[in-house]
């Protein structure tokens, strides 16, 4: 089933819901600057085993509507929850993937984990995606600045550089074009505010207030969100556990696909 869900005067963001009747619900975030089709190689089997995938576009990307502003981690948890209130969720899993993993954990401290049981972050960016005085561990702050300025001049060629770095194992030109073309599908507008947000958000205060089971899935290879966030983020959050992907950069649900979806179903 696909619809669409008004999160605010103005603005609705897409929802694909796979397999309603499934017993167990996951509530899957993409990250930027994809759709929910990034988790494409775990729709096609979570729902043969009972599980209802819900898959959102968030506002500025796939097939949401693209307002000029809104891309505060804020801002977007708070669409979520307007989405998990129209659907009705309750007792379900959320999993974040990179920056909405940020904003899976923002959601978690803003709305009280309204609805949510379970919490998975999978390379996510956070507690901060850049590197601070206090935070070594994040990525060069100049790397989010080359970002921004390639997006301003050249969008498409931004894209390709990043889908260079988004795998660790060998992918298809088919497949590296795929992940590209979700890209575009964003508003330029949309896909600069996101990277803004990531020299401005910190999520350090929010992780001990996090009380639902959480696991947290990174992989070593990760060149987007270093390794040692997730590190950080298991040491953060009281009741977490770590799965390290050996084989893995920052798109381990692909990288690693039966792992992942082995890890994640256990969990669930």
């Amino acid at each position: 089933m696909e619809y669409m869900i008004k999160v605010e005067p103005g603005v609705s963001v897409f929802v694909n819901d796979i397999n309603p009747s499934g017993q167990k619900t996951i509530l899957f975030m993409h990250g930027w600057p994809a759709s929910h089709e990034l988790f494409e190689y775990q729709y096609n089997v979570l729902p043969q085993m009972g599980y209802r995938c819900i898959g959102i576009d968030a506002r500025g990307f796939g097939k949401s509507d693209k307002p000029w502003s809104g891309y505060s981690y804020d801002r977007l948890a708070d669409d979520v929850f307007h989405l998990v209130k129209a659907l009705n969720l309750q007792s379900f899993t959320l999993l974040g993937h990179s920056t909405w993993g940020g904003v899976a954990i923002r959601y978690i401290t803003r709305h009280r984990g309204f609805g949510v049981s379970k919490l998975v972050l999978a390379a996510a960016a956070a507690p901060s995606l850049v590197a601070r005085p206090n935070f070594p561990q994040g990525a060069n702050v100049g790397v989010v600045n080359d970002i921004i300025r390639t997006a301003y001049q050249d969008r498409p060629q931004m894209l390709r550089n990043f889908g260079d770095i988004f795998f660790h194992t060998k992918v298809s030109q088919p497949l590296s074009d795929w992940l590209f073309t979700m890209g575009l599908r964003a508003a330029s507008w949309s896909t600069i505010a996101i990277a803004r947000q990531w020299l401005v958000e910190e999520l350090f205060y929010d992780l001990p207030m996090i009380h639902v089971p959480t696991l947290v899935m990174h992989g070593i290879h990760d060149q987007v969100c270093p390794y040692p966030l997730g590190v950080a983020l298991h040491a953060g959050i009281k009741n977490s556990r770590l799965v390290t992907f050996e084989n893995s950069g920052h798109g381990l649900f692909y990288d690693e696909m039966d792992k992942f979806n082995h890890e994640l179903r256990k969990f669930v």
